[in-house]
């Protein structure tokens, strides 16, 4: 399993958000790993197993996904930087919506 997943909703239609494509960056913006989510809004192999303690971003291309639904959005990308530190996994969902967005450190 990948050291950090994630998990895309869609508050605006209450469903996942599949074919968002996600970078996992070191801060420096070099690409430690790509993918999109799958019909149930996850990607299930994002990056390496492990990554060394320290700062991380993940950048999701929501201008690409709601054009592709027909949807304006204020939103193009949504860039999250983390932390981490000692712990196996870390999942960080994104809840989402064309003119508003959250996140959370999930299980």
């Amino acid at each position: 399993m990948s050291h950090v997943t994630t998990h895309v909703l869609d508050s605006s239609i209450g469903r996942p958000a599949g074919g968002v494509y996600v970078e996992l960056q070191e801060p420096t913006g070099r690409v430690l790993g790509t993918g999109v989510t799958n019909a149930d809004g996850r990607v299930p192999s994002l990056g390496p197993d492990v990554l060394d303690d320290g700062a991380y971003r993940l950048v999701f291309d929501t201008g690409a996904y709601f054009a592709a639904t027909g949807t304006a959005t204020f939103y193009p990308s949504v860039t999250l930087d983390f932390q981490v530190s000692g712990d196996p996994h870390y999942h960080v969902p994104l809840l989402l919506s064309p003119f508003a967005y959250s996140t959370y450190r999930g299980s």
